[in-house]
């Protein structure tokens, strides 16, 4: 996650704290400047650009966002975003909410930080809601998916042994709630942004032709039928499945590398050519944002940068951080995502089926 400073000390503080280890200043994100300020009082506001701000009413939960003073319950951007979630009595699906919720404060603030259209469920039909519903509470699975602007999210996936379980059986490299939230966000994305439009042509030449029928697809993809060789042309194992979950899988990937290297380049972080032993053309001095005409050089530095960050992994006796092969199917797949989000026309929305 990007890099924030404490605005009383200077010391650097992570996205989620609401106060500084160093000097004890309680500290909240204020969206507009998309920074730490100084947090007000517990019931007092403090005054930014003219306007009253007040911590998120969520603040007793983890929340350390700002939001606007007003007549209403003072829900930050990111908690109004959140269609459903476990009863004030369901205390075990609570905590899995704080720690769920912490994952989708990040995944919005990358949203934002890449300039993507993104509303809320209450104000546009066709906004983006998120159901957060626990299986360990409900008594039955919950199906993580997309339907129409409505994510649902299984809160137990937040539990290290549940969703370490389910990656194990399902023979998934990576499995974190992060990821489940930047893959359904992915969806969400095709369907304002391609779906019905003139980009869907294009599409269909990289990921395949959507309107093969899903249902069927996921059966076959769940009994075994795999494409021989599936590792060359797609990111991932689910990827197969059905040119919806392709692309979902690939804008994922791409929210990893670009959350990724951003984060790396606000922290001051680049190699050597000099210094590094093996052969290196020219220093990588990764950037927070690349523009268009950017991913050829977007690409170079995650190439590099993640397989320092691969042994950086185990020397401490963990497994890969990015244990993916961009072969060149999937870099071109990677790079439409890329064209898509820098420089395609926003705002095409139409109906969409269920995807999960």
């Amino acid at each position: 996650m990007r890099a924030f400073r404490c605005p009383h000390c200077g010391y650097a503080v992570a996205f989620e704290q609401q106060s500084c280890f160093v000097c004890s200043t309680e500290v909240a994100f204020h969206k507009p400047w998309m920074e730490m300020v100084l947090a007000p009082a517990d019931g007092e506001s403090t005054t930014i650009d003219d306007g009253a701000w007040v911590r998120c009413a969520n603040w007793e939960r983890g929340c350390n966002w700002l939001v606007a003073a007003g007549p209403e319950t003072p829900i930050c951007f990111v908690d109004g975003f959140v269609r459903n979630e476990p009863g004030p009595d369901d205390t075990e699906a609570l905590k899995e909410l704080a720690s769920t919720l912490k994952d989708l404060r990040r995944l919005i603030f990358q949203l934002l930080d890449l300039g993507l259209p993104i509303t809320p469920f209450h104000q546009d039909p066709k906004g983006l809601a998120f159901d957060l519903i626990s299986s360990e509470s409900v008594g039955h699975p919950v199906t993580i998916g997309h339907a129409d602007g409505v994510i649902t999210i299984d809160l137990a996936e937040s539990l290290e042994l549940y969703r370490e379980r389910q990656r194990i059986i399902l023979k998934e490299p990576y499995r974190t709630m992060l990821g489940h939230l930047r893959h359904e966000v992915g969806h969400y994305y095709e369907m304002i942004l391609i779906a019905g439009g003139e980009l869907i042509d294009q599409t269909r030449e990289f990921f395949g032709d959507e309107r093969r029928d899903y249902q069927a697809a996921l059966a076959d993809y769940y009994a075994g039928v795999v494409p021989d060789g599936w590792e060359h042309d797609y990111i991932s194992h689910y990827a197969t499945a059905h040119p919806w979950e392709d692309w979902a899988e690939t804008f994922a990937h791409y929210l990893h590398i670009t959350g990724t290297l951003a984060t790396i380049a606000d922290s001051g972080l680049l190699l050597s050519a000099s210094r590094v032993h093996f052969d290196l053309d020219a220093d990588i001095n990764p950037r927070v944002h690349y523009g268009d005409g950017d991913f050829a050089t977007m690409l170079h530095d995650w190439e590099v940068l993640s397989g320092v960050l691969n042994r950086v992994n185990h020397a401490m006796g963990k497994e890969a951080l990015y244990p993916f092969r961009l072969t060149l199917p999937v870099v071109a797949k990677l790079g439409f995502v890329y064209h898509v989000l820098t420089t395609a026309e926003q705002g095409n929305k139409v109906d969409a089926p269920h995807r999960g």
